[in-house]
């Protein structure tokens, strides 16, 4: 009773701090309901708010289903929930990502779904290596298409919902055709393996939810409240499976902003929130529109671009706090005088201790524009961070150990199996592999068992055959006695019964360089210490989903800022604020980039997503932003004039003047272009 009246009240005291549309949202809780969030509106505390109330209205936690995008979006939420509502409550509502959401429903009935006792889940660099194994045994070399842009094209495909036989129907060209039968190759290596990747998470939760009623009724009865955050980044399984879950008269909750919807390239689909009313009849909407974050100088510069893009909800961005600076812009000659103005006025600044460095932004749309900044910044001694550096989970040490476990739960993990087959060597040598390989493929089997039971069929040499027992012989043993508590001391035990020491003191003849690559094995263990302590009931089995989970790319920051200057593409920034932004860069062909500006003549849309990428960037800005063009860029091999962003004009409220050329459109330089380009060439020499 102390406790319900504790949360009462502290409800009570959260609810009068929010503003009337932020209530609104808080408290429309029948049926489904848009919550349209821009940028800085305060839509974390609406969500984690609302789940409060819910609870104070007399709903189970365990009837709630909090799903988001990001792993550090998903953490965020449940501590915030758990300040609320206390840690016993909060532990029950089921808080996490789609693919954390569908790995536990897989898990679940991953043998209704033919996957056997376990499968194994694969990430990026397994998917990798499984396409390069495909592009083998179709005789492709690498060299006609990598096995990265392949990945890339094939998620597409799945997060558009799109079979490998459909795809085949409609290839336009020899390439088409390729990756139609790499994708058809590469779903067979995957169930041969037992295995999935992230993208196959949300189908086959997809597939089980559409294709087992009694299913998908208990997970409605269970989960009767359903908020979905980043709702614009859905695509088109994350969609299909909100709508099973919440039925067409569900109390589904969707919050989002469609103008910050910037991942079309990797399959979301701004078409979902914008036609939310139309999929879910009757449908509230409120619109969050104070911004709590940058200042009306900012905000004016955010609402005159967004405005021009004419698919979107209708809204506009008013500032909680008092005015501000300027929005200031900048004309450079190249991009290392652009890099090196803002370097200089970087320095000034914070010699003069107006600022720190750790509140500068630096904004930019390809992977190629931070090089120069960094040389320049170097040069001028401002510290920086380039945010999307290597992680702790692609390192090779971390993902040879993980490969280890799983190949201790799944033998017949193909993808664990061929990376740790070698690490360290134990006389299985890659022609031995190769046929093992060759054979498998050919009587569909998968490699385990070839070794295990077919080797000499596959004529596999005795001696290959005899290690590649001991290795499956050797987890298998290991695997048998449970890990619980002691998951830490037995990874150990494996580490030290696979010999992994004399891996990392073979690969690195460096003292320093061998040091630096086993302590991320001694991270790995502390990990499972943590895990053991944290987990209800730990295993290997779920320590190594949550490993898996945590090292799927998640763009945003976490923890302190370091106090350094932060480098980062616009897709990296969404999420997060710097009190001084400078948005680089500003050309036709960069914002909006040359791809997007080619789609767009063809018929597409793309440039409205570069505009909303260009919105994205500038409402990172709390107090000051800064926006930079140059004159001339490097340009297959030689420099050639850069024309001024349509987005900068937008901002201006200006059309473009006499002789702009869009992106995609050629004509010959003007004089002022040329002598740019002399000033140029002559100081590089």
């Amino acid at each position: 009773m102390l406790q319900e009246r504790l949360l009462k009240e502290r409800l009570e005291f959260l609810l009068e701090g929010l503003n009337p549309e932020q209530r609104e949202a808080v408290g429309t809780t029948e049926g489904p309901v848009l919550v349209l969030a821009g940028a800085g509106s305060g839509k974390t505390r609406v969500v984690t708010v609302r789940a409060a109330y819910l609870l104070s209205r007399g709903v189970k936690p365990e009837n709630l289903l909090c799903v988001t995008f990001t792993n550090k979006a998903a953490r965020e939420m449940q501590e915030r929930i758990e300040d609320i509502v206390g840690k016993e409550s909060a532990g029950l509502i089921t808080v996490g990502t789609f693919h954390a959401f569908c790995l536990a429903l897989l898990r679940q009935h991953s043998k209704r779904m033919g996957f056997g006792e376990r499968f194994a889940l694969l990430d990026e660099s397994d998917q990798q290596a499984g396409l390069r194994q495909v592009l083998r045994e179709l005789r492709v070399p690498e060299t006609t298409i990598k096995p990265r842009d392949l990945a890339g094209r094939i998620g597409l495909l799945k997060n558009r919902l799109i079979s490998p036989e459909a795809f085949l129907k409609t290839a336009g060209d020899d390439k088409d055709e390729l990756v139609g039968r790499a994708y058809e190759g590469y779903q067979k290596w995957l169930r041969r393996g037992r295995a999935l990747d992230f993208d196959d998470l949300l189908i086959e939760a997809l597939r089980l939810l559409e294709e087992h009623d009694d299913v998908r009724t208990e997970q409605r009865r269970r989960f009767r409240y359903l908020q979905v955050d980043e709702y614009q980044d859905t695509n088109a399984p994350q969609y299909e499976l909100v709508r099973q879950l919440s039925g067409p008269k569900g109390n589904l909750c969707a919050v989002g902003d469609d103008d910050q919807s910037i991942y079309g390239w990797r399959g979301a689909d701004v078409r979902k929130i914008l036609g939310f009313q139309k999929d879910f009849p009757g449908a509230a909407v409120i619109r969050l529109e104070t911004n709590y974050r940058s200042t009306p100088e900012v905000l004016a510069a955010a609402n005159k671009v967004i405005a021009n893009n004419p698919n979107r909800h209708a809204k506009t961005l008013r500032a909680h706090l008092p005015g501000g600076e300027p929005v200031t812009a900048f004309a450079a000659e190249d991009d290392v005088a652009e890099a090196d103005h803002i370097a200089k006025e970087i320095q000034t600044l914070v010699g003069a201790r107006h600022l720190q460095f750790k509140d500068v932004a630096v904004l930019f749309r390809t992977a190629t524009q931070p090089r120069v900044f960094e040389s320049q910044f170097r040069a001028r001694g401002v510290p920086y961070t380039l945010v999307g550096g290597m992680s702790f989970f692609d390192r090779k040490e971390v993902r040879d150990m993980l490969a280890y476990l799983r190949l201790a739960l799944e033998p017949k993990d193909e993808a664990a199996f061929l990376r740790v087959v070698d690490r360290p060597p134990r006389g299985i040598g890659k022609a031995s592999v190769d046929r093992a390989l060759e054979y498998a493929t050919a009587e569909g089997l998968p490699v385990a068992d070839v070794l295990l039971e077919r080797a000499e069929a596959a004529r596999v040499p005795d001696a290959a055959a005899r290690s590649a027992r001991a290795l499956f012989q050797t987890v298998a043993e290991w695997a048998e006695k449970p890990a619980g508590r002691d998951l830490p001391r037995r990874i150990e035990e494996l580490i030290e019964r696979v010999g992994y020491r004399s891996e990392v003191e073979r690969a690195y003849s460096d003292e320093t360089e061998r040091t630096k690559r086993w302590r991320a094995v001694e991270d790995l263990v502390e990990m499972a210490e943590r895990h053991a302590k944290r987990r209800k009931n730990p295993s290997v089995a779920k320590f190594v989903d949550e490993m898996t989970l945590d090292g799927s790319n998640d763009n945003n920051q976490d923890g302190q800022r370091p106090d350094r200057v932060t480098l980062m593409t616009l897709h990296a920034a969404k999420g997060l604020e710097f009190p001084r932004v400078y948005l680089v860069g500003l050309e036709e062909g960069i914002l909006p980039h040359a791809r997007s500006a080619a789609e767009e003549r063809e018929g597409g849309n793309a440039i409205e997503e570069e505009r909303r990428l260009c919105y994205v960037g500038i409402t990172r800005a709390m107090e000051k932003l800064v926006l930079s063009w140059c004159q001339t860029r490097a340009r297959g091999g030689g420099r050639a004039e850069s024309h001024i962003s349509r987005f900068v004009y937008e901002i201006k409220g200006e059309k473009p003047p006499k002789g702009w050329l869009a992106a995609g459109v050629s004509a010959p330089p003007t004089k002022a272009a040329k002598a740019a380009i002399a000033r140029a060439t002559r100081r590089k020499r």
